[in-house]
């Protein structure tokens, strides 16, 4: 079992939010059909960034890590070898979905 650590990017104000879960393509659904009353106000969302974890504790701890990021350093995130999607995107553009 994997463990994600995703930032998303509102397409209307280009703010990120920040979480862990399970199952990232179904967790991104979830932003963009208003099932988060935080996310659900700057919908539509995209995937900006993605990470991997065997444990949740891992993940937990990331995420928090996260959280404490400017806007500036979650943006270098996006080219960063940690970022999953580039190597998702490399492999199987359909798998990400938009």
């Amino acid at each position: 079992m994997h463990y994600y650590v995703y930032i998303i990017e509102s397409l209307v104000d280009g703010s990120f939010y920040k979480g862990f879960t399970l199952d990232f393509n179904e967790r991104i659904k979830q932003h963009n059909e208003g099932w988060s009353n935080y996310t659900s106000r700057k919908i539509p969302w995209k995937l900006v960034h993605l990470e991997v974890y065997a444990t949740k504790a891992e993940a937990l701890k990331r995420e928090v890590v996260l959280k404490k990021y400017s806007h500036k350093q979650i943006e270098s995130l996006r080219t960063s070898p940690k970022n999953c999607l580039n190597k998702l995107a490399e492999r199987n553009p359909q798998s990400l979905g938009d």
